[in-house]
């Protein structure tokens, strides 16, 4: 049967997140004519989910959820793949009310121990009574299953719908429940359960569609954002529900393999809000091709949103030289702050802005934290993003090492505040206490500095390696390694190692395709020569191979992960204590 995607023309009156819960929000989007489109690799549609045949499946579906035995507040495993069923899960588990909590699709089908690894850590985590995962990735979980008594049914979708119906009365969720858990990337630390309540997550809806995004009749989303992310799941499957509007998904994997088919459904659906972590700009200009540009036409993209991970204006500036000819306006780009623990957003700068960068000088930075802003294409200079204010009803604040607040221009660790905050991490009440405190405001772990009420961020405060006095980004090595010709973005990693006596080295670890051993040395010295010139450190360079590097189930890089495969390679520990025993 021919196909046809949902439409963008609803009749009914455009609400904006002014429900109390999801499935408000859902009951009320059912009642229009919008809906969910999932999309081959060859950008042909799958299928398509009205929000209307979403919520009847749903409701269906937890019926026999509640079949299972579950009790209310039960926490319910899913497989997140770019998949109708996973939507109608997640809506299932809010109708039975039920917990639900994504958990990843594997990056590499070839790491089958370290994915069941990290499914089974999920599971035992995240209390799931429940696990289910489409049927390619069954085996995967039944493997991980194993051996968790909490566990009383594993299975796929299709096996749960034949299950028999239970009698039982929906129950009617309240504003004050959890509606979800959200696993942290890991990036920095293991994952933890992030419980986001309906209110929560209502409140920083609310705050994205009509303040960040202006969200108004007829707009239209695309995403290739996996849902087992906290900007794929609450950005492009609960907002399009709360503000009802149509989306077309494009999976994961097959945009990482064709970029293109992204820019092709924002051009031949008229998509206008759509959203990336800085790599997806950088593969789409590096991937698409003339005969691409000739068929594109991007003006109708406004709101091209950048974060998930630390912002790169170069990046962005390559990305909108490159598509100039498809009509895109880089003042669409719209680079916004968030973070799991506030349900998602934090702020965003006004739409149509664009790019706003600040250039500040790097030994006054690096030496003494200080944001001294001066002309930019200096040589000596940090490029920090605008990121924008806080959402309405939310505040942010920079402070010192001693919780002191910090005035414009000053070097600190980002507070945030606001209904958007999480109840806590599951089952971790130090975690929550030490992230929290005592006066409701998130230490969210980065840094940052504020200016006339705007928000730049400047990276994790882990990610700071100290030496000598000086404050070294890691982000900054990686930058000036990722500039040389024979390396690619995302391909290395710094972070520093100590020695028996606890003095720190600088590592920069390099994904290096070069084989002859000339090149690969050239390559080596050169970096260290610019680290010296640029920095004033001795770095320690590594060239590796190809996927050496690891990352987190949302793509990010593992500094903590790069550091234990550098020491367990190198024999790093036993070599220095060796060396300090010596002394």
């Amino acid at each position: 049967m021919d196909q046809q995607t949902t439409r963008t023309d609803n009749s009914q009156p455009q609400r904006l997140a002014d429900f109390q819960t999801l499935t408000e929000a859902l009951e009320y989007a059912a009642q229009g004519v919008t809906g969910c489109n999932f999309y081959d690799a060859r950008g042909q549609l799958r299928t398509a989910l009205p929000y209307s045949e979403l919520r009847r499946r749903a409701r269906s579906m937890a019926q026999q959820l509640l079949q299972l035995g579950v009790k209310r507040g039960d926490c319910v495993a899913l497989v997140a793949g770019t998949d109708p069923e996973f939507i109608i899960l997640f809506f299932a588990c809010r109708y039975a009310g039920l917990i639900p909590f994504a958990m990843p699709v594997p990056v590499n089908l070839g790491s089958h121990d370290i994915y069941v690894q990290q499914l089974h850590g999920l599971l035992e985590s995240g209390h799931a009574r429940v696990a289910i995962a489409p049927p390619e990735f069954h085996t995967f979980l039944a493997e991980a299953a194993r051996d968790l008594e909490r566990l009383i049914w594993v299975g796929t979708p299709v096996e749960l719908e034949a299950l028999p119906a239970s009698d039982r009365v929906l129950p009617t969720a309240g504003p004050d429940e959890p509606a979800y858990l959200q696993f942290t990337s890991g990036s920095t630390r293991s994952p933890r359960g992030v419980v986001i309540s309906e209110r929560a997550v209502m409140s920083n809806l609310q705050g994205i569609v009509r303040s960040g995004l202006c969200v108004r009749p007829g707009d239209r989303c695309a995403s290739w954002l996996p849902f087992y992310h906290d900007m794929g799941l609450v950005g492009f499957v609960l907002g399009p529900i709360v503000s009802q509007l149509s989306v077309d998904y494009l999976r994961t994997r097959d945009f990482a393999i064709r970029p293109v088919q992204w820019l092709r459904l924002i051009s031949r659906n008229r998509c206008s809000i759509a959203f990336s972590p800085p790599f997806g700009f950088e593969l789409c200009a590096r991937r698409v091709r003339g005969a691409d540009l000739a068929e594109l036409d991007l003006q109708s993209w406004r709101a091209a949103g950048v974060g998930a991970e630390m912002i790169r204006a170069d990046i962005l500036e390559n990305f909108a030289e490159k598509l100039a000819c498809t009509g895109f306006d880089p003042k669409a780009f719209l680079p916004c702050y968030g973070l799991a623990e506030a349900s998602l957003a934090v702020s965003f700068p006004p739409l149509g802005r664009g790019l706003d960068v600040m250039h500040v000088n790097l030994r006054a930075f690096s030496e003494r934290s200080a944001v001294v802003p001066i002309p930019a294409h200096s040589r000596k200079a940090n490029a920090f993003v605008n990121c924008g204010q806080p959402l309405p009803h939310h505040a942010v604040r920079i402070v010192d090492d001693e919780g002191r607040p910090l005035p414009d221009l000053k070097l600190g660790r980002v507070l945030v505040r606001g209904p958007s905050l999480m109840d806590g991490y599951l089952d971790d009440p130090e975690a929550t206490c030490r992230a929290l405190g005592h006066d409701g405001w998130l230490d969210t772990g980065d840094l940052g500095y504020m200016m006339e009420g705007d928000l730049y961020l400047t990276g994790r405060g882990q990610d700071v390696i100290i030496v000598n006095g000086r404050n070294i980004r890691a982000q900054d090595l990686e930058e000036l390694a990722e500039m040389q010709p024979e390396v690619r973005m995302g391909d290395s990693s710094a972070f520093a190692v100590r020695d028996g006596n606890g003095n720190p080295s600088v590592v920069l670890v390099v994904e290096c395709r070069l084989s002859e051993p000339g090149m690969r040395q050239s390559l080596v010295l050169r970096l260290q020569r610019l680290i010296y010139e640029g920095f004033g450190i001795h770095c320690l360079v590594e060239l590796v191979a190809s996927h050496t590097l690891p990352r987190t189930s949302s793509g990010k890089l593992s500094r903590t992960a790069a550091r234990q495969g550098f020491v367990e390679r190198s024999g790093w520990d036993q070599q220095q204590a060796a060396d300090a025993e010596q002394a």
